[in-house]
């Protein structure tokens, strides 16, 4: 499976957007400042992820959330996440 997910610092409440192949090992690393795009707002934590069966899914979706502002902005309301 191939998710793709949000992430949310407690620290600074920025949203950060990815996507992997290891939900558990990703997120560890984020929260092990082993990222450096994540590194100075850590810890942080799991607010949302999708599961995809093939990788150019999640990696579509992926963009799609990182370019297109009403897209993140809808899965937020969902989500229940201030914009």
């Amino acid at each position: 499976m191939f998710y793709v997910y949000l992430l949310q610092s407690r620290q600074t409440n920025e949203i950060y957007i990815g996507q992997t192949d290891n939900l558990r090992k990703r997120f560890s690393q984020h929260n092990a400042g082993k990222e450096l795009s994540t590194k100075k707002a850590k810890p942080w934590r799991l607010v949302y992820y999708e599961a995809f069966g093939r990788k150019n899914l999640a990696l579509m979706r992926e963009k799609n959330l990182k370019h297109y502002g009403k897209s993140l902005a809808m899965l937020k309301k969902r989500i229940g996440i201030a914009t």
